[in-house]
């Protein structure tokens, strides 16, 4: 009785002192990782005449192809948007916006994923006119002009939803804005991976949603620091 009683006395001065630190993971400090492949054959994506617009079309050696399914080495399947879809406690979205480009009458990038409220800033970095109309159903439909050497188009979303964009005066432009509520995400690159990164302990449903083909979702425990990993196949058709 005497040990355990002295034992307490010298755990209890150590917490006085501050010198007794008991190991525990920091919170945030967890990660999820994959890749994203297909099955199956994909369709073949078409070049795009640009001829129309020759400013456009001399900044590409070779025509630009579609990308609404994009693959890679080794079945590699790009711009899948991986999120945490449920178990986020959520977060106050992010003061830096997020960039969007129109450069070679192409959207920068294909797909661009955004917080709730954050800020959306457009560019034109082209030599001619862009008409930018965002089809959302969820929040307000819009469409703006956008001449040359224009100021950016400043806006943002006050609810989720996955937007196709596309340009009224140039029908081969074609991009998706994803509104998540969600700050953990992360956009599958051309060897199909993906890293979400920053993540409490807690269980979690991380979804795969791809433009073309229906989204996946998968469920992930995070325990502490750990890095866990969560693979989507997409099954994939050649038209």
């Amino acid at each position: 009785m005497r040990s355990r009683y002295f034992t307490a006395l010298a755990v209890a001065a150590l917490l006085g002192s501050g010198m007794l630190v008991f190991a525990k993971p920091p919170a945030g400090s967890g990660s999820i990782t994959g890749k994203v492949t297909y099955t199956g054959t994909p369709p073949k994506m078409k070049p795009i005449d640009m001829s129309k617009e020759p400013s456009c079309a001399k900044q590409h050696a070779t025509p630009v192809l579609t990308e609404n399914v994009a693959t890679g080495p080794g079945s590699a399947l790009q711009w899948v948007v991986v999120y945490i879809s449920a178990g986020d406690q959520g977060s106050t979205a992010p003061s830096q916006a997020v960039r969007y480009d129109q450069k070679g009458c192409q959207y920068l990038p294909h797909v661009l994923p955004m917080q709730v409220n954050q800020g959306l800033q457009i560019y034109n970095d082209d030599q001619t006119s862009h008409n930018i109309h965002p089809l959302s159903k969820v929040n307000a439909e819009w469409n703006k002009s956008q001449p040359p050497g224009s100021p950016p188009i400043d806006t943002k979303y006050d609810k989720p939803e996955f937007i196709p964009v596309k340009c009224n005066i140039h029908p081969w432009m074609h991009g998706y804005f994803i509104v998540l509520n969600t700050s953990h995400y992360a956009v599958s690159g051309e060897d199909g991976s993906f890293d979400i990164k920053g993540l409490p302990p807690g269980k979690y449903t991380v979804t795969a949603w791809q433009e073309q083909y229906p989204a996946q979702s998968q469920e992930v425990t995070i325990s502490g620091s750990e890095a866990k990993t969560a693979n989507f196949v997409f099954k994939v058709l050649p038209y």
